[in-house]
């Protein structure tokens, strides 16, 4: 039986992307190209926001759950570690690939063409957000691992893993070794990851244990962000002297705390709610289209943006949000939102269409 707030979880955090990415892009343009910037550098204490809206570790712990359950089901029909994992690598490698080829195909269309050398950067803004999908995949990839160090060291391994992104931290910070940095893309999402496996043993706990957590995360992010070293956003903020999330800082474990326990404090509340009849369709729908709206949402997006600048000129020089700014937030979501179905369906028909068996 599925468990429907899983699902709920994990939609939940896509869409939660989307929506940021649609309605808080701030897009300068210049005769370089477009450039992205955020409200967040120009609105003082906004920032606070991202403590519930940066929902990436939430969808890395909650994909750690789903692996692990789909795993031991493979197991009951004897699939192999190697069949597993190369058929999840498949279900989101393909349709990250045909898209980015699709928009290098584009971009070399566009430079040969018209000659506009800016068009580029168009390419890279739109499948820039796939960069988590890329990490995604790496651990999909190591669960064999992953496993390992579960069934060998249970708890031990989320210690571990934690302990190494702090010390990458230390060492990139105190002593400005930057590269080493990006060792946490892996061992601070792989910890969010491996996190999942421990999905069902958290659910069990006394609500005490769940306000407990909640606590212990919130507190770790107060004393980080207020100790000076950290930035308070959990996304990349333009003028900020680094970023929690690129690379992805210890920080970024607190927040998972955090979220694990608001989310299990929240639970019973969800639960009842998705358990009417109206919800439930609304949970299956989000489901069904969730992953195509985040492969897409970019594009549909450049559409949008494309239609309005073609129709109203380019945006003004100058990109601190205004009041009309603000006022024009639901546009902002509503117009990729209608230029992103269309490539939706069209995605899926020919998906459809490729899967039909050839006439014998």
């Amino acid at each position: 039986m599925r468990d429907k707030y899983v699902d709920w979880l994990r939609a939940l955090s896509l869409i939660t992307v989307v929506v940021w990415h649609w309605a808080f892009t701030i897009l300068r343009w210049s005769p370089e190209g477009p450039s992205p910037t955020s409200p967040l550098g120009f609105t003082s204490g906004l920032w606070i926001l991202t403590w519930l809206f940066q929902v990436l570790p939430l969808f890395f712990y909650v994909g750690g759950y789903v692996h692990l359950l789909s795993w031991n089901r493979a197991c009951e029909r004897g699939t192999g570690i190697g069949a597993f994992v190369w058929r999840r690598i498949k279900a989101l490698a393909i349709p990250g690939l045909t898209l980015t080829g699709i928009w290098i195909g584009i971009g070399a269309v566009v430079t040969m063409l018209f000659d506009i050398p800016w068009v580029w950067r168009v390419v890279l803004l739109v499948l820039s957000p796939l960069w988590f999908l890329i990490v995604y995949l790496v651990l999909i990839a190591l669960l064999p691992v992953a496993l390992w160090l579960h069934r060998r060291y249970d708890v031990l391994a989320l210690i571990w893993l934690g302990g190494a992104a702090l010390v990458v931290d230390v060492i990139r910070l105190r002593y400005g070794v930057d590269w080493v940095g990006w060792l946490n893309m892996i061992l601070v999402w792989g910890l969010a990851h491996q996190a999942g496996f421990f999905y069902e043993r958290v659910v069990v706990l006394p609500r005490r244990y769940d306000v407990a957590i909640l606590w212990t995360g919130l507190f770790g992010l107060f004393g980080l962000v207020y100790s000076g070293l950290y930035p308070g956003s959990m996304v990349g903020v333009p003028g900020d002297k680094l970023s929690n999330m690129a690379p992805p800082t210890f920080v970024i474990v607190c927040l998972l705390i955090f979220q694990i326990g608001l989310v299990e404090v929240l639970r019973p509340t969800m639960e009842r709610v998705l358990e009417g009849p109206r919800w439930k369709r609304v949970n299956e729908t989000i489901n069904r289209f969730a992953l195509p709206l985040f492969l897409f949402h970019t594009t549909g997006m450049a559409i949008a943006l494309g239609l309005w600048w073609g129709l109203f000129g380019f945006p003004s020089a100058d990109p601190r949000p205004n009041l009309m700014w603000w006022l024009e937030r639901p546009f902002a979501i509503l117009g990729p939102l209608l230029c992103t179905l269309p490539v939706i369906y069209l995605f899926s028909r020919r998906k459809r269409v490729d899967r039909t068996p050839a006439p014998t």
